[in-house]
């Protein structure tokens, strides 16, 4: 059988160059790079290297890189460590209503704990208005923590405007990137960033290692204690094959970037222009062109159980989600297209198709092919959907 990856904002697979690379360190360089004899010196250089292929990728600093397990790790990390640093300031933190909930739950946790939160609503594209940002800070404001962008239907947010009016007001601001991370460009001195998430397994990379940018002269409390790592601001023993193989990552990453963003935009629009064609009574969530990430479709079928829909593609081969891999074992209706506007029920019916640099225009139209055919299967069963429906 036929089989297409389709979830890419879930999960990417591991470049090969990046996998053989970490195997060197896993066998033949396996030393503590806190040791100072030869085996740890090696291990040492490599992670050195990785810090600065990171660091580029953004315009950052090496200095200015701490790794971390991950990209909640590092969400948790800076919106927390950012907190409790500034609370002599201020106690009150800004978000949107679309945030991952590695920053939405951080920043909830924070506001039954001392801090006032103020959650920023979106429109029907899922952008933030900036106007309401402003509207929103307030004397005692420390941190501002939106997403690049959206891990469920693409909206790119405006950080450059949002970095120039947090530095003028002297806050913090927080940037998720993690589905950004080698798909949009991201420079953290031009977009006046102090702090940014991303994550290894998104680009390619492997799971279990992500970092967390801190411009320099930036104070995050340490969430965790016991060793003197990542500049005692992440304490424990490197992931040493994870994070060289992160390093890798996103040095293919910056070299393929113009060319990978030019083939998922070009499978993008073909799977959105064919799904809206083809099939009846279905809305695109999100923006369109530019405002929408290269890789990402998320449309809503009406009539149609979700579940039901992933399942039935599993079955002809083509891997899907509903919506954020971290909330997968959740019967609630997505927290982003409810925010969004959207009804329980036509939430309930959404899919999301998210695009990777080995999919192919054949795979495209496999989807597109099969696809309708699923839905007009699944609505035949449903007591709610005729023709006159539409």
């Amino acid at each position: 059988m036929k089989r297409i990856y389709l979830d890419h904002s879930a999960t990417t697979p591991v470049d090969p160059q990046v996998a053989e690379l970490m195997m060197k360190y896993f066998v033949d360089y396996y030393g503590n790079p806190s040791s100072v004899h030869y085996y740890g010196r090696e291990v040492r250089k490599a992670l050195d290297e990785a810090r600065t292929q990171v660091a580029t990728l953004i315009g950052a600093n090496p200095a200015e890189i701490a790794f971390t397990s991950g990209g909640t790790e590092a969400d948790n990390l800076a919106i927390q460590g950012a907190a409790k640093a500034k609370l002599k300031k201020g106690n009150h933190l800004i978000t949107s209503a679309i945030e991952h909930h590695a920053v939405l739950d951080t920043c909830k946790h924070l506001g039954k704990n001392g801090y006032e939160l103020t959650i920023l609503p979106v429109d029907e594209e899922g952008i933030i208005s900036v106007d309401e940002l402003k509207k929103a800070i307030r004397p005692e404001t420390i941190l501002v923590s939106i997403m690049h962008a959206n891990n469920e239907v693409g909206s790119i947010q405006p950080i450059e405007e949002i970095g120039k009016i947090t530095k003028q007001q002297d806050i913090l601001f927080h940037v998720d990137a993690v589905q950004s991370l080698g798909k949009c460009s991201i420079d953290v001195k031009a977009m006046n960033i102090d702090l940014l998430t991303i994550s290894s397994h998104k680009i390619y990379g492997p799971k279990g290692v992500g970092a967390l940018y801190i411009r320099k002269g930036v104070r995050v409390s340490p969430l965790m204690f016991g060793g003197a790592q990542e500049r005692k601001i992440r304490s424990g023993t490197e992931n040493a094959p994870g994070i060289i193989g992160f390093g890798k990552a996103c040095e293919l990453a910056g070299q393929r970037m113009e060319s990978e963003r030019a083939h998922l935009t070009s499978l993008r629009d073909k799977l959105i222009d064919g799904i809206m064609s083809k099939i009846d009574n279905v809305k695109l969530n999100g923006p369109s062109g530019s405002k929408r990430l290269v890789n990402n479709v998320n449309v809503s079928i009406n009539f149609i159980e979700g579940e039901s829909l992933l399942l039935s593609l599993d079955m002809i081969g083509v891997a899907a989600s509903s919506g954020s891999a971290c909330t997968s074992g959740s019967l609630d209706p997505s927290h982003v297209l409810l925010a969004m506007g959207l009804s329980h029920e036509v939430a309930h019916g959404s899919l999301r198709l998210s695009l990777g640099m080995q999919n192919t225009d054949e795979d495209i139209d496999y989807v597109l092919e099969e696809l309708p055919k699923i839905v007009d299967r699944l609505r035949a069963m449903s007591p709610l959907y005729t023709k006159t429906s539409c």
